[in-house]
């Protein structure tokens, strides 16, 4: 059974660049911009997404959605003898932007939200070590790889293990 809603007047403000990523990253993929617009529509279960989407990538959508606080989240209360479900529903139906960055930090904003590069999935990778080596520090890996600040905490927008806690990058486990 779906309930039907309207989220009025929540508006998405975009306050620092980064939050871009998760933003273009859904809005780029016609499965991911589903989910996101039958989201919009009506609370649902990952499984009655599943029944709409034939895509296997349903799980993902909903972890980079949540990664970009697009959707919100709750228990379904189940029929007698079912267990409860999560049931998922999109945050916000309109965006403004309040930031000011360089264009340099946009195009690699842009690169990381869009791109299927191969260097990204090496450079992750390499990060990812510095991580289990205890290198942490947003500022030291992006030294280290000679990329921009804004260019190592967009990564970490993307990469749904990834995330930035204060000045430094962490692992998150998987099941987060």
């Amino acid at each position: 059974m779906y309930r039907v809603f309207t989220v009025p007047g929540h508006i998405r403000i975009v306050n620092d660049p980064v939050e871009l990523v998760p933003l273009l990253m859904t809005f780029n993929d016609p499965t991911f911009k589903k989910v996101y617009e039958l989201l919009n529509k009506s609370w649902l279960t990952e499984a009655e997404i599943r029944a709409n989407i034939t895509e296997d990538t349903v799980p993902l959508c909903l972890q980079v959605l949540k990664k970009g606080n697009l959707v919100e989240e709750q228990w379904r209360m189940p029929k007698p003898g079912s267990k409860p479900e999560k049931e998922f529903r999109a945050t916000y139906n309109k965006f403004r932007a309040n930031f000011q960055c360089n264009l340099s930090d946009l195009s690699d904003i842009l690169y990381i939200s869009l791109s299927n590069d191969e260097n990204l999935r090496n450079v992750v990778e390499q990060i990812e070590g510095e991580l289990m080596k205890g290198n942490s520090s947003i500022n030291d890996l992006s030294r280290k790889f000679n990329v921009s600040p804004i260019f190592i905490k967009g990564l970490a927008k993307r990469i749904t293990h990834l995330d930035v806690k204060g000045q430094g990058l962490v692992l998150l486990d998987a099941g987060h």
